[in-house]
């Protein structure tokens, strides 16, 4: 095998391993909002559902909980601890479910 071969290989292996770490954290920071929201956004509690949500509207009402533009008794307190790249993510999480 060719070392360039070798050197493909082992960066394909590296960004799958990424990928399938970042599909894990973002399921652990989805399991955060089950308790309101439910398994994988799918609110049964009479909360809003966040499954389907377009993208760019889900990042929009975390800005906006995060800036007190839109009150909330305890998505500020859980925004703040989110960093714009999980909020990011959790949008793409949420709008494939």
């Amino acid at each position: 095998m060719s070392l360039q071969r070798l050197i493909g290989i082992t960066i394909l292996m590296l960004v799958s391993a990424a990928s399938v770490a970042q599909e894990r954290d973002v399921a652990l920071l989805a399991a955060a909002c089950a308790a309101c929201h439910g398994t994988n956004g799918h609110s049964m509690a009479g909360t809003p559902s966040l499954a389907g949500l377009e993208k760019l509207y889900f990042i929009e009402q975390m800005q906006q909980f995060r800036s007190g533009e839109r009150s909330a008794t305890v998505m500020k307190q859980h925004v703040s601890g989110y960093t714009e790249e999980e909020v990011r993510l959790l949008a793409d999480y949420f709008s494939g479910q």
